[in-house]
């Protein structure tokens, strides 16, 4: 498999060797969603800091995810989080003409949208480096959510790999031929490589779906189901750790939003 699909397939890969791989689903999204909530809902400060340290401290040191790789996985949601936050800091006005500022207030509201973003970041990644997709799409079923849900997830998670493996094998191809030796050759290769990856991808997913038509496969492709017991001493310490972050938020704040 090529490179670009390899470092793609990391945090697939991380969860399938993860620590938590053997604790239920219910444990590990309980624990996530609840961070998740409290990164939303409660006071950014001094709360959102807390939850983001409480959700990668257990990724790395319970979980055994590899530092470099976090890093990695946080470093693309925090280039979006950096432009919307940029967004919100500055003002524009259009008394007296056209001007763009920044007042302490909108530097104030960028930092807690930067806060409450990285906490849910880091609390949705530790779900998603721990729990492979299986266990996932096994978990949604459970819960009786539509069929029809859960197969279009799975659809799009298995047509991933095709994708992946697309973009390296053009890129690789590309790079052979110089493509990218200067910025005006890099631009023209990036341009081509979207447009054939595209193709490609809907050229063999169309593919896909006709071989299974074929075989007359309508219904869903399931794997083999082995139940893991979720942990009540898990669930409470997840329910402790939720309470004690709404404490924390009401004695410093004064105010539980």
């Amino acid at each position: 498999m090529t490179t670009i699909a390899r470092n793609g397939l990391a945090i697939d890969d991380a969860a399938w060797s993860s620590r938590w791989r053997d604790r239920s689903v219910l444990d590990k999204t309980v624990l996530s969603l609840g961070l998740i909530l409290a990164a939303a809902a409660l006071p950014a400060w001094p709360t959102a800091p807390v939850v983001a340290a409480l959700a990668l401290g257990l990724l790395i040191y319970r979980g055994g995810a590899p530092v470099s790789l976090v890093l990695r996985a946080l470093r693309g949601p925090a280039v979006f989080i950096v432009i919307g936050c940029l967004s919100v800091a500055l003002v524009v006005s259009t008394e007296g003409g056209l001007s763009i500022s920044m007042t302490a207030a909108s530097v104030q509201r960028a930092a807690d949208v930067a806060a409450h973003a990285l906490a849910g970041t880091s609390a949705l990644l530790l779900l998603a480096m721990t729990t492979p997709m299986v266990d996932l799409l096994t978990g949604l079923r459970r819960l009786r959510v539509p069929e029809a849900c859960v197969e279009i997830a799975g659809l799009i998670y298995r047509l991933l790999f095709v994708l992946l493996e697309s973009l390296g094998t053009i890129r690789e191809s590309q790079t052979a031929r110089l493509g990218y030796s200067t910025p005006r050759r890099a631009l023209r290769s990036s341009a081509s490589l979207t447009a054939a990856v595209l193709t490609r991808s809907w050229s063999r997913a169309r593919r896909l779906e006709q071989g299974l038509a074929g075989r007359e496969l309508g219904g869903s492709m399931r794997t083999l189901d082995d139940p893991i017991a979720s942990s009540t001493g898990f669930l409470l310490a997840s329910a402790a750790t939720l309470a004690a972050l709404v404490t924390l938020a009401a004695t410093t704040t004064g105010l539980v939003r």
